[in-house]
């Protein structure tokens, strides 16, 4: 009896032991499982933040040409298949072979070498012309660099752009608010200027630190026709008064140039263009700073100081832009990111969508040919340095001036010159016909007035 109580009492004992054991060996499996999970999941996220900070990271040079280079071996590869396809009659297979455009700037706009090398070729000719024209008038040293209006981008492979206004200046300012980091959405809602968020990401850079940057710097610019970019200035500031910012400036000019009847009020319209042109010549004879807005090119961006390495024009917009954001390796910050809704109001179009290029014509045709000379003095450089041709607006203004009809019609007959080429009838009681030339202003004049 004793014997069997105590072989009882040692198989509950073992049974006890091995239920322990049992207990102790699982619960240590089951920490070790939980720490080769938790091992697991701290390796995954580090290969997802590498991943993410891989895909946001800046490609380099030799990276962009392996990606250019894949995307013209599958561009070869689609065609070849779409000549397949068609060749078996079967296009809509080719179809859905056919890869689909990349999202840039302009949606018909399609990266490839050889477009990529023709802008290469433009652009070359543009600083090369540009490089003539200064050292034949010796422009490096009469305009020294202002870093006035630069802005500076040194986390983005140093990114320089000179802002001039009214020359696609709205949509690049855009650009440069989102590399400052500002969120697309408040960037498309908010009411403060973009110009003011810029520059408090991007203060005005020193010209010691503009120097030092500049040699390996991306640095650009957009210029446009002079004549209609201070068009342009004018719609959008002064015509009508209906900028309260500008409102006042167009009163004086009003008030300066207008002439009105004896008691008769001011009128509360702003200034004609006419009146706008009168009001710049005699600013420039008098030596005072202009505006940005309509300010000489060469005067503030000072690009025969400053070697840039694109001078991008608004007539290829869409193409110089996509180019320098291609060279600086910003595709996948800024293609795509203007939103269709917010164009106008981004891009600063005038209101009645006509753009002033159209206008110009119409506008110009309250001048006279003396008017014109004058006007042509201020932004003869500009015309010159960008390869602009300003021949074409003698044909849109009057061939003679107020005062030269004035004398023709009291003495009837006769014969006169005015500054470009065009024919013109007397008034009176006889006829008489106008052989004009254009009057050679050299550019050497034109800068010592200034």
């Amino acid at each position: 009896m004793q014997i069997r109580l105590r072989s009882g009492r040692r198989l509950h004992a073992y049974l006890k032991i091995g239920t322990c054991v049992l207990v102790g060996v699982c619960y240590f499996a089951f920490l070790f499982r939980e720490s080769l999970n938790a091992f697991e999941h701290r390796e995954r996220a580090t290969a997802a933040v590498a991943l993410e900070a891989a895909e946001y990271s800046e490609p380099s040079k030799q990276q962009l040409k392996l990606k250019r280079q894949q995307s013209q071996r599958q561009r070869l590869l689609d065609q070849k298949r779409l000549d397949l396809s068609r060749a078996n009659g079967t296009s809509s297979m080719a179809r859905k072979t056919t890869a689909a455009p990349a999202s840039t700037l302009n949606p018909v706009y399609e990266y490839s070498e050889e477009l990529h090398s023709r802008t290469e070729r433009d652009l070359k000719l543009r600083r090369d012309h540009l490089a003539t024209v200064c050292e034949r008038y010796k422009l490096q040293e009469k305009y020294p660099p202002n870093p006035w209006e630069f802005f500076i981008s040194p986390g983005h492979n140093n990114l320089v752009w000179c802002n001039v206004f009214k020359a696609a200046s709205s949509t690049w300012m855009y650009y440069f608010n989102i590399l400052a980091g500002y969120d697309l959405k408040y960037l498309q809602r908010t009411e403060v200027q973009p110009l003011e968020l810029a520059r408090q990401r991007f203060p005005r850079p020193e010209l010691a630190e503009l120097l030092e940057l500049l040699p390996s710097a991306l640095s650009f610019l957009f210029v446009r026709d002079p004549f209609e970019r201070i068009l342009s200035a004018y719609r959008n500031k002064l015509e009508g008064n209906r900028n309260s910012f500008y409102k006042a400036l167009g009163t004086k000019i009003v008030h300066r140039f207008r002439r009105r009847s004896m008691g008769g009020p001011w009128p509360r319209c702003g200034p004609t263009f006419e009146e706008f042109v009168r009001f710049l010549i005699k600013e420039h004879k008098a030596g005072r700073r202009f505006d940005e807005h309509w300010a000489p090119v060469y005067s503030f961006c000072t690009p025969c100081s400053v070697n840039f390495s694109i001078i991008g024009k608004t007539e290829t917009f869409q193409r110089d832009s996509e180019f320098i954001i291609r060279q600086a390796g910003l595709e996948s910050l800024l293609l795509g990111k203007l939103p269709r809704r917010k164009l106008r109001k981004i891009g600063n179009l005038a209101r009645s969508g006509i753009k002033s290029e159209a206008l110009v014509e119409r506008y110009f045709a309250d001048l006279d040919r003396t008017t014109l000379d004058q006007l042509l003095k201020i932004y003869r450089i500009d015309f010159e340095l960008f390869d602009y041709d300003f021949l074409k607006y003698y044909d849109m203004v009057h061939p003679w001036s107020l005062e030269q009809s004035t004398q023709t019609a009291r003495t009837g007959t006769g014969t006169g010159s005015g500054s470009a080429t065009g024919t013109g009838t007397g008034i009176g009681t006889g006829t008489a016909t106008f052989v004009t030339t254009p009057v050679s202003t050299s550019l050497a004049t034109a800068t010592e007035a200034d």
